[in-house]
């Protein structure tokens, strides 16, 4: 069965002729007879959630509750090619890997216009919640979480042919292309910042800090990575798992971008600090489960103490997402680079 070209409107997606081709090429002979549509989240990507009724029912595999994500809206087909690298993480690697993430039945990208669209089941529906910044986080879920960091970093693990692979492009570089510390000293020099240490409120040496992560020479803790590992791009299921969400910067990458953002992010500083090498040491112990010659502890403490700075920029040159979010990460991604000299580890 043929793919259905990748829609450029959401009214154009949720019709019983495009689902019956698209949702067909996993579940062959299904007939959608009736959508409702639901609840609607639209920032720079539209997330509509729907339901569907089949001719003799939905297929067996397949939840009536589904979630369709595109860049559909006027002000989103600028950004279109934003969700490329997600639909290439659901469509070819989320099975692959065994992460915890939402359940894919579609994914493809626009060969010409390069719109990555998804549609996964709808994990609200099924009794999960997902998280954001302001969310509390125990280190106990830090923990289940950075197990399915590793679960993904094991998959592929110093693999350097994956540098090559459409949609694992490596970032940095390219972030650092778009904004910087003209955005950065919006950010550090009004309130969000006030709470970030003097040291670390430096436009010039963030950026300074964040090339040298990305000139580091590629080596054999370079995998895949989640490339946006905040505490915010997780959900819980019906039974409290947490799980990874939005894939746009998924790349390959060093490891301890994700685990340093990921334990920095998650909690406070006292907290952190009180936990941080326990669950450093998790981690490695989940990667070594999966068969990964892990970094020994000097090493992975080092690079760990490096990563703070990948999530520290990402969100200091962030401008549209609610004030209090934006504060919260850069104040403890902030205290946690100070409190462990990241820049100065890093040379600059």
């Amino acid at each position: 069965m043929q793919a259905p070209p990748v829609p450029d409107r959401i009214d154009d997606l949720l019709t019983p002729e495009w689902l019956n081709a698209a949702l067909g090429l996993r579940f062959p002979g299904i007939e959608v007879v009736s959508i409702t549509w639901g609840p609607l989240v639209e920032r720079v990507s539209s997330n509509q959630r729907f339901r569907i009724e089949c001719a003799g029912g939905v297929p067996d595999g397949l939840s009536p509750s589904l979630c369709a994500k595109g860049y559909f809206s006027e002000n989103g087909h600028l950004y279109a090619t934003a969700g490329e690298p997600e639909a290439f993480f659901y469509r070819d690697l989320a099975d692959a890997t065994g992460v915890h993430t939402l359940r894919s039945v579609y994914a493809d990208v626009h060969p010409e216009t390069h719109h990555g669209v998804v549609i996964t089941e709808d994990v609200i529906e099924a009794g999960g919640t997902f998280l954001d910044a302001l969310s509390p986080y125990s280190p106990d879920q830090v923990a289940a979480s950075l197990e399915e960091l590793a679960r993904l970093h094991a998959h592929r693990w110093g693999d350097r042919s994956l540098a090559g692979v459409p949609g694992l492009t490596p970032r940095i570089h390219g972030f650092m292309a778009t904004r910087g510390e003209k955005e950065i000293r919006k950010n550090f020099d009004g309130p969000i910042g006030r709470d970030v240490p003097d040291d670390i409120r430096t436009p010039g040496r963030l950026v300074a800090a964040m090339g040298a992560l990305g000139d580091r020479a590629v080596g054999g803790e370079w995998t895949i990575t989640r490339g946006d590992a905040h505490v915010g791009n997780l959900f819980l299921d019906a039974e409290g798992r947490p799980g990874l969400v939005d894939w746009q910067c998924v790349q390959f990458g060093h490891w301890s971008n994700d685990v340093g953002y990921h334990i920095g992010s998650s909690l406070e500083a006292p907290e952190r600090a009180k936990h941080e090498r326990d669950l450093v040491a998790h981690y490695l112990d989940a990667l070594s489960g999966h068969g990964v010659d892990a970094p020994d502890w000097d090493t992975a403490w080092f690079d760990y103490r490096c990563g703070f700075t990948y999530g520290l920029f990402l969100w200091a040159i962030t401008l549209f997402v609610h004030p209090d979010i934006i504060e919260t990460l850069v104040r403890r991604l902030g205290i946690a680079a100070h409190e462990h000299d990241s820049f100065g580890l890093l040379g600059v």
